[in-house]
């Protein structure tokens, strides 16, 4: 079983903090890269963790490193770009990440703030939305559109749009386009299958394809429960976690904790705590987790095996974090009036 919940959270803010840059921006490790989305995810983890000042330099960092036209890159070196792709579902979810932000810290003043990076965002998503309800994945550094449509960005996409809205009308703003894009767009996900990922974007079989319809709350009840049911087999490995692709030998400790993330948005709780108390052989003896696990077979016996990876990030952690605060409840956490 997983060591006391509080301490495995402060842990995993401890090496995110650890790892972020003086800037704010916080790279997958140090001496890598920063990607906005896992930046982002890491800013709402140090949020969860009561780390306010650390999240309040990340999201500070978004602000300053965003683009004339509301994306942000595909990833950055420092604060230098590194690869100049514009995608949709990156340039999207500051939009959650202020959501959760505000959720914390009931700090409105740094809503308003950051409300015109979350405005950009938006109305950069939406011009890459077509009258079909998919928004478009993104753009290259020479302005080419990605033809195609990933049903995982877009559920992303999809959840940013509705948090978005709601900081919206917290600020007391009417955003009727947006709200007709999101149900277009919602619309498409449900009904229209076979408007995303046409391109062989899953050929694979990404665990996130599976589970992430449920995860943002799109398929909820009878469906999420079939929809988990049918690609459990695939993608679940019993006593140690989930894999990243159906056809791959290795546990992925964050699309793990994203599944328990899941269960948890469909009420599956129980099932989330087996899966929860798994993940504690992938802890290193400082509480972090391993990004990674490989073994040579299925049937080994657990106490033979070791990790052939020892690499951790950020997102890992912050996966982690997200997991055990939704678990045990976000409101047993902070008071509604906790300040920066």
């Amino acid at each position: 079983m997983l060591k006391d919940s509080e301490w495995t959270i402060q842990k995993q803010a401890d090496y995110i903090v650890s790892q972020q840059l003086p800037s704010g921006a916080i790279p997958w490790y140090r001496g890598s890269i920063i990607d906005p989305w896992d930046h982002v995810e890491c800013a709402i983890a140090l949020d969860l963790s009561g780390r306010f000042k650390e999240a309040k330099m990340a999201y500070e960092w978004m602000r300053r490193s965003q683009n004339p036209d509301g994306s942000w890159y595909f990833s950055y070196h420092g604060d230098a770009p590194k690869d100049l792709t514009r995608d949709t579902n990156s340039s999207s979810y500051i939009a959650t990440g202020m959501w959760f932000n505000y959720l914390v810290t009931r700090d409105r003043d740094f809503l308003s703030y950051m409300w015109p990076a979350i405005e950009k965002s938006i109305d950069f998503v939406l011009t890459l939305q077509l009258p079909s309800g998919e928004v478009l994945w993104g753009v290259d550094r020479n302005n080419n559109v990605w033809p195609g449509a990933i049903l995982t960005a877009c559920c992303s996409t999809w959840l940013s749009i509705k948090y978005a809205i709601r900081i919206a009308t917290k600020l007391g703003l009417n955003k009727p386009l947006w709200t007709e894009a999101e149900k277009k767009l919602a619309r498409a996900m449900k009904l229209h299958p076979e408007l995303f990922d046409r391109f062989g974007e899953d050929k694979t079989g990404h665990a996130m394809t599976w589970y992430y319809p449920v995860l943002v709350g799109l398929i909820k009840g009878r469906q999420a429960e079939e929809r988990i049911g049918r690609g459990w087999h695939d993608f679940v490995i019993e006593g140690w976690g989930c894999k990243c692709f159906a056809d791959r030998e290795s546990v992925c400790v964050a699309e793990t904790f994203e599944l328990i993330l899941a269960l948890i948005r469909m009420g599956a709780k129980e099932k989330a705590k087996v899966i929860l108390d798994w993940l504690s052989q992938f802890q290193d003896d400082e509480g972090v987790f391993y990004r990674e696990v490989y073994w040579p077979c299925r049937e080994i016996r657990r106490s033979e095996v070791e990790p052939q990876t020892e690499e951790r990030n950020t997102w890992t952690s912050a996966a982690a974090i997200l997991a055990l605060v939704a678990f045990n409840g976000i409101r047993t956490r902070f008071r509604p009036t906790a300040a920066r």
